[in-house]
Formats: structure tokens, sequence, C-alpha cells
């Protein structure tokens, strides 16, 4: 073999080793976002529906599959054991799992929408438990599957669930109204206080004035009135006491005395 060609090959498989390594170790990892309802509460008989969907940076493609599986919450069950596959979808067609689920699971989406729903009908008591939702769309294949809890119950249990609901939202707007009520009432009282308050002070203000002319007539009075006899008022005649025109006029006090007993 020709040491010239040996070396050639041997240089063109390094680098074609080299470039995949960097490709490998440069390229993203892809990631699937899939999403379903925590929880879900359907009556027992009824139709359920279990929603799920995914975001994905790929356009779909016929490579796309969804995986819908079960696990019972329900003891001593074939499927309380480890989560059992009840529907795969696949190129375009949905292929449901054992016969518990067969003509009871029905896929409802559209997986061009990223829409990977399935419908349950008719609901049973043995269908609690937990449905994982896990969606595969190539190169995007890793993600964590959505979990949904199904709940069945009675159609009674849900109908006074919902009374009961009904009446805690009438007692707490009630119990609002009461307050807001109160508050009002509070706001109104206080301002007719203020009111009574400023015309009290406004009659205040005024009453004393006449109180003290009273006072004053009655100092006056008090300081007035001698201890002894009362005596009346002076009054100043003119008296003629010649009676003649060359007379003159001579004024002399009279006095009428007013005398009480003290």
């Amino acid at each position: 073999m020709d040491p010239k060609w040996s070396h050639s090959v041997s240089k063109h498989v390094l680098l074609t080793g080299f470039t995949l390594c960097v490709v490998l170790v440069t390229q993203p990892t892809a990631a699937i976002d899939i999403r379903a309802d925590p929880e879900v509460m359907v009556e027992n008989g009824t139709t359920g529906v279990l929603r799920c969907s995914f975001k994905s940076n790929q356009v779909v493609s016929r490579d796309a599959t969804v995986t819908w599986s079960f696990q019972s919450s329900q003891p001593d069950t074939q499927f309380s054991k480890a989560p059992y596959t009840i529907l795969y979808f696949a190129n375009g067609k949905a292929f449901p799992g054992p016969d518990e689920f067969k003509h009871r699971v029905l896929f409802i989406g559209d997986i061009n929408k990223r829409d990977v729903s399935i419908q349950l009908s008719p609901v049973q008591f043995s269908d609690n438990g937990t449905y994982f939702c896990d969606v595969k769309n190539p190169p995007d294949v890793e993600g964590t599957r959505a979990r949904t809890e199904l709940r069945v119950v009675l159609k009674e249990s849900k109908n006074n669930a919902v009374i009961i609901g009904a009446v805690i939202g009438a007692v707490v707007l009630l119990i609002l109204i009461i307050v807001a009520a109160c508050l009002v009432m509070r706001v109104l009282h206080n301002r007719h206080d203020y009111e009574g308050c400023t015309s009290l002070e406004s009659v205040s203000s005024q009453a004393p004035q006449p109180r003290k002319k009273v006072e004053s007539s009655l100092e006056v009075s008090r300081c007035s009135s001698p201890s002894g006899p009362l005596q009346g008022p002076v009054i100043y005649a003119q008296l003629d006491h010649s009676g003649s025109k060359n007379s003159f006029h001579k004024m002399e006090p009279v006095v009428y005395a007013d005398i009480r007993k003290n």
C-alpha cells in the first residue's frame, strides 16, 4: 500500500470524525413542551374530555406520535402498578389499547393544530386515576409528559358541590353588603354629629350676650341700692313763693321718698 495514500485516508477519517463531534456537540437539544389540565372531574356515566396540547420548534410531520397512558388510583388492579398505554396515535391514525378502553376512548384532537386531546365515554368509577400525555415530534423528542388527575363522581355529589359553592358565595356577598351598609351608616352618623356640634357652638356663642346684660343690670341694682331705707327719685320743681311778677324764681328740690322696709 502506498504510504501517501494511507496517510491521505487517515487525514480524511480524522477530519470527518472531528466534524461529526463538532456537529453533535454544538447542535442545540430540541425539546417539546406538553401541557394538560391538572385535574378533571366528570360525572359517572357521562362523557369526559382529557385535553392535551404541545408546543414544538419544528413543523409537525407525519413522524409525530402521541401516547396516552393510564395508571389507576385503585389498588389491586392491573393498571395500578405502572402506566398502561390506552391509545397510540401515529401516521394520522389512532390505535386504542386494551379492551377496557378500546370502545370507550377516542382521539378528538388535531395534531396539525398541536391538539392531542382524547374523549372517554361513558366514564366509569374504575377510570379514576392519572392519565399521561406524551408527544414526540422529531427532532423534538425530549420533553416531560403532561399528567391529568381524573375524578369520577356521582351526579348528586357534583350537584351538592355546586349548591354548597352557591351558598358560600351568597353568604360572602351578604357579609360584604352588611359591612358596606355599616360603613355608610357610620359615615352618616359622624357627619350628623359634626353638624350638631357646629350648631351647638353657634348657639352657645350667641346665648351669653343676654346673660351679660341681665348680670350687668343686677350688678347695677345691687350697687345702687343702699343698705338702709330706700330713697325715691329726686324731682326738681320750680316753686313761686311770692306770687308776684318781680319775684324771682327759686329752684328747690322736692323729695318724694319711697320708704320701704328693709
